[in-house]
């Protein structure tokens, strides 16, 4: 073993992984691989190990998928008198439904489902300090950004940029108070940089998974969890990303970062250590990979491969060999297949096994009674060697079960927790089948002493049949079997009943019709629909303990390590799993947020204890949108306000309306048409109200009625 230094000609790289210990190519590699063949040997014999103990495993994984594919096992046997051999696919139904559910709650942001918050009690940082935007003043806005502001050209002109060019010189957002602690001032603002790293930390992380296109490898590991029970994820490892580019000539010149990537690994092509319940008590995982020459010799362009000895499997010629369980799931027959076998372990080796592999143990590793290795092997050829690279020492393997077994690494699946129901349902309908086909033609007896010797007895209309002379009477009798397919079907459902309640996951919740009862009003629907997700939840849960907490303390781990950057250590940073967080939909968390700010505004007791800024960063997330970019950090928000203020004070004042002289007529432009005078409408005066003008008179006598006339009479 021994430290080699960075190739010259090596693709520049993000992340600093020259520190790592490796074997290396010296001389002649054919000799140094049968030095190594003691190591080969070891992790051979711990594949088989994992592979033998595994049996039970696949016999479960095997039934699971056919009854997912709707195929019968072998082992089933039809008698004679069947002649249907129908095979109703309810499992896939649920595994499917299973799996839709279990992405909506993951996926039901815009996010991969990780966070990072700080520590309740962070210890490197100041939880939260705080200044007062009162006191601002210009000594103490002195240091260090530039704030810039850009006048619309609607409104510039010279004297506005003149006060503007000297505003900039004032307004520099760096107060000496976010330094020196808190305020007691009631018009103090909170800021917290333990969440300012945390937010930086979270941003690069959901980077870095966007570009290994982590989702798609989330979801299927979903669903082969659904179906087999347990899904495993692969990360984060050193990855050398090639991005396309092209020079000022045309010419076809790429880029290369190494970025930390995660992938789907195929619960067939994961072999665990046989004695450990879960991944933390594993000491060794052995990945199976088949691989096509063109495959091996693209890992020539990952980290520390050893290039001779991929080029030296490669001409051993193809190695991989089909296991029992393949003919199966792959549908084929070929006997060859012009593939290469090989394993990557990782996993302790003992101290003993380096010492007889002749491997040289670098100084600090010399007190360890075991090392953590990486090996990958192809035609016992040590493609690969290296000390595990990550600090702390991690198997980049998470193995996640649909639901918990607690004593063995793999779950139970849908598939497989309806297995019996599934058994029941296609007995009863091979049964209805049949009966239906029998009952549904008409049986015959025939007496043959009426009839001719030597007629052909087959039925079909048209038919005639000659009788022989004797005793009259009829021939043939015509007899119909009973119908019991309404029994058997109502047994059918009665399975079918079953399999919701083994699964968890009621018909209706993938769309059964014919609901009855309760379901069928939207209050009911809904209740129906809140415990249906009881165990959706549990599911979601072991996602985030399994799965989405360790990968992400493992990719915070990773960027710390290869690609340290002091902003993010401002703050005790902890990895929360927002699986389980996601189930209550953005649209309800904004809406409680809008409530509460309502509620806090429209009081005046409550609204100087509330912040209002961490009210709005949290409705902006929650309505999937990026706080960073449209809101304003508190400090830039005072800033940006004393900037609105003194550009308001900087503007010149508009020219009021001249008012005309009391008592002149009323201006257009004067609203209240009183003319400048002092004289405004009074208040309408009722009947029999000292003023009132109208008809029936008042103090000031009225209107008299108008007198009668007579009534006009016959014209004399």
């Amino acid at each position: 073993m021994a430290l080699m230094d960075k190739p010259e000609n090596e693709p520049e790289v993000a992340v600093d992984t020259d520190t790592v210990i490796r074997l290396e190519e010296d001389g002649d590699v054919v000799e140094e691989n049968l030095e190594y063949q003691n190591l080969v040997s070891y992790v051979n014999s711990q594949f088989r190990r994992a592979k033998d103990a595994r049996f039970n495993e696949e016999d479960r994984w095997l039934s699971a998928f056919r009854d997912y594919r709707g195929e019968y096992d072998e082992h089933v046997q039809f008698t004679s008198t069947e002649k249907s051999q129908a095979f109703i696919k309810i499992a896939k139904t649920k595994c499917l439904a299973a799996y839709s559910m279990v992405t909506d709650v993951l996926f039901a942001g815009s996010k991969f489902p990780i966070g990072i918050s700080p520590q309740k009690y962070p210890q490197k940082v100041a939880d939260a300090v705080h200044y007062d935007p009162n006191a601002l003043t210009e000594e103490k806005v002195k240091e260090k950004a530039q704030v810039e502001f850009e006048v619309p050209r609607t409104i510039r002109r010279p004297e506005i940029e003149k006060e503007l060019g000297a505003l900039k010189e004032k307004l520099q957002p760096v107060h000496e108070e976010l330094e020196s602690g808190s305020s007691d001032s009631p018009s103090a603002i909170n800021f917290e940089p333990a969440k300012v790293a945390a937010r930086m930390m979270e941003r690069k992380m959901h980077d870095q998974l966007e570009e290994t296109e982590a989702s798609k490898h989330l979801r299927s590991m979903v669903f082969e969890m659904s179906l087999f029970g347990t899904g495993v994820l692969k990360g984060p490892f050193a990855y050398d990303k090639e991005y396309a580019g092209w020079n000022k000539e045309g010419e076809y010149s790429p880029t290369f970062r190494t970025i930390p990537k995660v992938e789907y690994v195929s619960i067939w092509d994961f072999y665990p250590d046989p004695d450990g319940r879960n991944m933390s008590e594993a000491e060794y995982v052995v990945q199976r990979h088949r691989m096509s020459k063109t495959q091996l010799r693209q890992l020539k362009k990952r980290p520390h491969f050893r290039e001779e000895s991929i080029e030296l499997a490669i001409d051993y010629g193809p190695s991989y060999t089909k296991e029992y369980w393949e003919e199966t799931i792959e549908d084929t027959n070929l006997s060859e297949i012009q593939r290469y076998e090989v394993l990557e372990y990782w996993g302790i080796v003992d101290r003993e096994v380096a010492e007889e592999a002749d491997l040289e143990i670098p100084e600090e590793f010399e007190d360890k009674d075991q090392l953590q290795v990486n090996v990958w092997i192809c035609n016992d050829q040590i493609l690969r060697m290296v000390i595990n690279p990550f600090t702390p020492v991690r198997i980049p393997y998470h193995c996640v079960p649909f639901e918990l077994n607690p004593y063995s690494m793999f779950g139970v699946g849908v598939v497989e927790n309806m297995s019996d129901s599934t058994l029941l349902m296609n007995g009863f309908m091979r049964m209805a089948v049949d009966n239906a086909a029998l009952s549904g033609n008409i049986i015959f007896e025939v007496d043959e002493t009426y009839l001719t010797p030597g007629q052909d007895l087959e039925i079909y209309p048209g038919k005639i049949i000659r009788r022989s002379g004797g005793a009259p009477g009829q021939s043939l009798f015509g007899t119909k079997a009973p119908n019991i397919s309404n029994e058997l079907f109502m047994m059918f459902d009665k399975s079918r009943q079953l399999a919701d309640e083994s699964t968890g996951i009621p018909s209706y919740a993938h769309g059964m019709s014919g609901i009855m009862s309760t379901g069928r009003t939207a209050a009911g629907m809904s209740m129906l629909m809140g415990a249906a997700q009881q165990m959706i939840k549990s599911v979601v849960r072991n996602i985030d303990d399994y799965l989405l907490a360790p990968l992400g303390k493992s990719l915070f781990s990773f960027n710390m390590q290869f690609d340290f950057e002091e902003d993010y250590a401002n703050g005790d940073l902890s990895v929360i799993a927002q699986g389980t967080e996601s189930l209550m939909r953005n649209e309800v968390r904004s809406q409680r947020l809008l409530q509460f700010m309502q509620m806090s505004a429209g009081n005046q007791m409550l609204a100087p204890m509330v912040k209002y800024d961490y009210i709005l960063r949290e409705l902006a997330a929650s309505m999937d949108l990026d706080e960073e970019k449209i809101l304003n950090d508190p400090r830039e928000a005072i800033i940006q306000a004393k900037m609105m203020a003194e550009i308001q004070a900087a503007m010149p004042q508009q020219a009021q309306p001249q008012q005309p002289p009391a008592g002149g007529p009323p201006s257009p432009n004067d609203p209240t048409g009183t003319g400048g005078g002092n004289i405004n409408a009074g208040e309408v005066r009722q009947p029999d109200e000292a003023g009132f003008t109208g008809a029936g008179g008042g103090d000031n006598g009225g209107q008299q009625p108008a007198p009668q006339q007579a009534p006009r009479g016959p014209i004399q």
